[in-house]
């Protein structure tokens, strides 16, 4: 039998839209525990499936810092990706692991978000493979990205930059986050006890470490039917 919150559940439950109760969290008590429990940030890119080989879609949501954020530079980023569409589509068709990808200028960001099959560095090894030259160009835009150009010359250091700059993608499931930050600090996951209570607390100190994250992995399948025979079943036709 579930029993009845109290009056000092039901004062706990209300504090967080109690604005002194926002003020002191915000300036006080998330502060300290920042200092009192720093977590490391957790890596970009895809974690490892279960069958690390199987064609399973993934997503790379790469976040390019500009080195010049004024719209002068943002339009040099832009003008990189357009003098090379028709290059870009042809080598994408060539990787032929990729569903959709597509360029954005976020603030002072230039960002690629795409979904693929398969492995993340296989697909950049063969991304750059097939238009390494059009990454040149953007790279010289980019913050630290004159270390890597050509990029077919430093692939590795390649690979490893675009997992950093690959946003962390949350966990499907939320209480995997502790497997997550134990494995960061050398813990192994499941090894120690969680109190599920303080799930809220981690996710706050891990915005903290990871500002910028994906929620989650997304939405990933292959549809069971196809436009036209769903068209078909609901009498629409085309």
């Amino acid at each position: 039998m579930q029993r009845k919150a109290g009056w000092l559940d039901k004062f706990v439950d209300d504090l967080p839209s109690q604005g002194w109760f926002q003020f002191l969290s915000r300036h006080l008590v998330v502060p300290y525990w920042i200092w009192r429990d720093p977590k490391p940030v957790l890596p970009g890119g895809p974690r490892p499936s279960v069958q690390p080989s199987e064609s399973v879609q993934r997503m790379m949501n790469l976040i390019m810092p500009l080195k010049d954020p004024s719209p002068i530079g943002r339009a040099r980023a832009a003008l990189a990706i357009s003098q090379n569409v028709d290059e870009i589509f042809a080598g994408l068709d060539n990787v032929g692991t990729v569903h959709n990808a597509r360029f954005l200028l976020l603030d002072g960001n230039i960002c690629m978000l795409s979904v693929y099959d398969g492995d993340f560095s296989n697909y950049i090894r063969d991304f750059i493979a097939t238009i390494g030259s059009v990454f040149d160009a953007v790279m010289k835009e980019v913050e630290g990205g004159d270390a890597m150009v050509p990029t077919t010359e430093h692939i590795e250091e390649f690979i490893d930059w675009v997992c950093a700059h690959d946003l962390f993608q949350a966990p499907d499931i939320a209480t995997d986050l502790f497997n997550l930050q134990d494995a960061a600090k050398g813990i192994a996951p499941g090894s120690l006890p969680h109190d599920l209570r303080l799930l809220p607390r981690e996710l706050i100190l891990q915005l903290h470490s990871n500002p910028n994250i994906s929620l989650g992995g997304g939405y990933r399948a292959y549809p069971g039917y196809s436009a036209a025979q769903v068209r078909q079943k609901f009498g629409v036709g085309w």
